[in-house]
């Protein structure tokens, strides 16, 4: 982000900054979807090998952390 900022006192053109915003949006959702997916394996692993939370909280829990895929 600071990139952004200093392209803008640069006086990068616009297009610049567009495409700047653009891959950190892909760079963050891309880090949310590998932070969600590892949760949920790591969930899932747990609950096969009888160890973390009982079936109804893993459920819960799974249904929370989706809302944000």
């Amino acid at each position: 982000m600071r990139r952004v900022i200093e392209m803008f006192g640069e006086g990068r053109s616009c297009v610049d900054l567009a495409q700047q915003l653009h891959a950190v949006e892909k760079a963050i959702s891309e880090a949310k979807r590998r932070l969600i997916h590892d949760h949920v394996d790591h969930c899932l692993d747990a609950a096969a090998n009888g160890k973390g939370a009982r079936p109804p909280a893993l459920v819960n829990e799974f249904k929370t952390i989706s809302r944000y895929l």
